[in-house]
């Protein structure tokens, strides 16, 4: 089982995450939570990641708030420092998870997916980045920046990160010479999250994970 570990974010300060147990033989990824937090379910996907054959950390990049509430997620996204958390919180996992080896990759859902373009874009010493339905702020990442393999799952439905939205952003990596991994799936935004009924596709949240553990296990 897993547990909460403090790491040490470059201006000092401190860290909470959650670690599945570490081997040191095994790949790294970083799971970056949804605009809820870093809930149960989110420590269910390290855990997860851990029965696959990885090392897996969430680092809490609300630094102990979470949610059930959709205006108070909204609310606590809209005030997150995204500068921050990439360049600080998310920093400092991957600065921890190299201490470890060399096989670092980050993926994220929602927020934590436009995270994980964000962290591809703008930070050394990942090898690979996976994005569920997530899209950052083109002045804060341009996805044209990255150039580790790339990973993307959407809904065709979603109506936040929508099928043209994909679509600029593939064509963004394409013309700057990467070959991005897009699927997309006739599902809803947040299409993966068993928790919520409403949107869960369990078909396409099945493949999607085997999709990205033969990505993960070919680049990592």
């Amino acid at each position: 089982m897993g547990q909460m570990i403090t790491l040490q974010r470059p201006d000092g300060s401190g860290l909470d995450a959650y670690q599945s147990d570490i081997d040191p033989a095994r790949p790294n990824v970083i799971v970056l939570q949804e605009w809820w937090g870093l809930n149960d379910n989110i420590k269910s996907i390290v855990e997860r990641f851990a029965d696959e054959g990885f090392n897996a950390i969430a680092p809490d990049l609300y630094h102990g708030r979470i949610t059930q509430d959709a205006d108070e997620a909204s609310h606590m996204m809209n005030g997150l420092d995204f500068p921050g958390a990439v360049h600080q919180d998310i920093a400092a996992t991957v600065e921890y998870l190299k201490g470890i080896n060399d096989r670092v990759a980050v993926m994220g859902f929602c927020m934590g997916g436009a995270l994980a373009l964000a962290s591809a874009a703008r930070l050394d010493g990942l090898t690979a980045a996976v994005c569920f339905y997530g899209v950052p702020p083109k002045a804060f990442a341009d996805p044209a920046d990255i150039k580790i393999p790339f990973q993307g799952h959407f809904g065709t439905l979603d109506d936040w990160v929508t099928p043209a939205v994909v679509a600029d952003m593939e064509a963004a990596m394409t013309a700057a010479g990467n070959a991005p991994d897009f699927h997309s799936y006739e599902a809803d935004h947040a299409f993966f999250n068993r928790t919520r009924p409403e949107v869960y596709n369990p078909e396409a949240a099945e493949l999607a994970w085997k999709r990205m553990m033969v990505f993960l296990r070919a680049k990592l």
